[in-house]
């Protein structure tokens, strides 16, 4: 009997990418292979994040674009997971009646009993923050061979309830993984071909599974024969603690490239987010990390147009960009998420809010080039990943997490190389193979 056919769509972050990736190995156990388009589907799978603005009204947009399908093949099941099925739940039914199931981020190692549930036209819904850990009830990878770099979550949710965030109660409250747990599955990654870890967390470096924390996880997982490269992601500056710093000065498998997101600048707005720490704190934080590693590149998140921001606590913001020097950075406008605190204050009007993200992602812009064309006549360590566009040419991440271009078909994915970089572009930079 030829394989069913499962099409998933996931929004957000890098967790959520994982998710994907683990329910669709849960649904292969079940006889489904992946598809890239959603007409060949028979399950149909929305995996959503609730962070960015109108989140839960692009999901019910996609879902509108499905109803052809769905009358067209009457079997085909659709569900919802992640972030705002656990936001939404049964309303996702009531609004999409065409939708088989809603599972939240924490329950989806219970979906293969869920469909199991739709047949004859019932619906199956499961929110629940369960008692047990749903990766110990996932399947095994599969052996299959993977590209050289991969995510792994080893921790989840988060006990900050920053007033903007939605996550304390989508994800639920911080949990880690057992390191024992995360090294199994890092090894078996790196059996498959996987050469760079990126380790995921809502607040990861809150990591408590391994006695030495989330730095004596990475010096656990530097130690596997195979791994070349180590990363993490998301930070909160409060659990930046002495061991993590110390670990970026002398852990040679962890990449000197860090995302710690401060959101402000100004301690007024600090304060009325709940970040508990101050921007002295942060810039404090910043020296003492690049005391210890000279080179690190640094990437954070900016909210503007926070409720009753003034220009005055704005240009605290750009103080503070100006003063750190960010290589990357992500930056939003403030929009309410119904149930934080932050929704019921008075807000700041829209123009105001386009006007001030225009000025700060000038700002980031050009840093970032700044440090980009800094990067000419440099030697960096490439890894690469994949053919370029262009017949003859490979591309890869350096240390720093720059896209690199290098004309040459001397290498395969997943080769190191040491490249010197020849120009800068907007996104990405082109080196050629750095002479002995």
């Amino acid at each position: 009997m030829a394989p069913k056919k499962l099409y998933i769509k996931t929004y957000g972050c890098q967790m959520n990418v994982y998710d994907s990736e683990r329910m669709a190995e849960a649904m292969g156990g079940e006889g489904y292979e992946t598809t890239a388009r959603p007409e060949d589907a028979d399950m149909i799978l929305l995996n959503t994040c609730h962070i960015r603005e109108k989140a839960a009204e692009k999901v019910y947009s996609e879902l509108g674009r499905y109803k052809g399908l769905k009358a067209n093949k009457p079997d085909l099941k659709i569900g919802v997971a992640g972030c705002v099925a656990q936001a939404e739940g049964a309303e996702i039914m009531r609004r999409q009646p065409m939708v088989d199931l809603v599972v939240g981020p924490q329950s989806y190692h219970r979906l293969p009993d869920l469909l199991s549930r739709t047949h004859n036209g019932a619906k199956a819904l499961d929110t629940d923050f369960p008692e047990e850990d749903k990766f110990d009830h996932l399947k095994a990878r599969p052996k299959a061979k993977r590209g050289p770099t991969a995510f792994l979550t080893v921790q989840e949710g988060c006990d900050k309830f920053c007033a903007f965030c939605v996550v304390p109660y989508t994800r639920g409250a911080e949990v880690s993984r057992p390191a024992d747990r995360v090294l199994t599955e890092a090894r078996d990654l790196v059996e498959r071909g996987v050469r760079e870890i990126t380790l995921l967390g809502q607040n990861v470096n809150a990591y408590h599974g391994h006695e030495g924390g989330l730095a004596g996880l990475i010096r656990a997982l530097a130690e596997i024969d195979g791994l070349a490269r180590i990363r993490f992601t998301t930070s909160h500056p409060n659990d930046m603690d002495d061991a993590l710093i110390a670990a970026h000065g002398d852990c040679d498998k962890l990449m000197p490239y860090l995302h710690l997101p401060v959101q402000a600048g100004s301690d007024k707005i600090l304060k009325r987010m709940n970040r508990s720490h101050t921007a002295e704190d942060y810039l404090r934080l910043i020296e003492r990390l690049r005391a210890t590693r000279p080179d690190l590149h640094l990437s954070g998140d900016f909210i503007v147009g926070f409720p009753e921001e003034t220009e005055e606590d704005f240009q605290a913001t750009m103080d503070l960009i100006a003063a750190v020097e960010y290589g990357s950075a992500f930056s939003f406008k403030y929009s309410e998420r119904p149930g934080t605190p932050a929704a019921e204050r008075p807000q700041v009007p829209e123009d105001e809010k386009d006007d001030r993200l225009q000025r700060l992602q000038a700002l980031l812009t050009t840093q970032q080039r700044r440090l980009q064309d800094a990067m000419v006549g440099r030697d960096v360590h490439v890894m690469f990943e994949k053919p370029g566009r262009m017949p003859g040419q490979m591309v890869g991440k350096s240390e720093y997490l720059h896209a690199v271009h290098v004309e040459s078909d001397a290498f395969s994915p997943g080769d190191i190389a040491r490249i010197r970089i020849v120009s800068s572009g907007p996104n990405s930079l082109k080196g050629v193979v750095a002479p002995r």
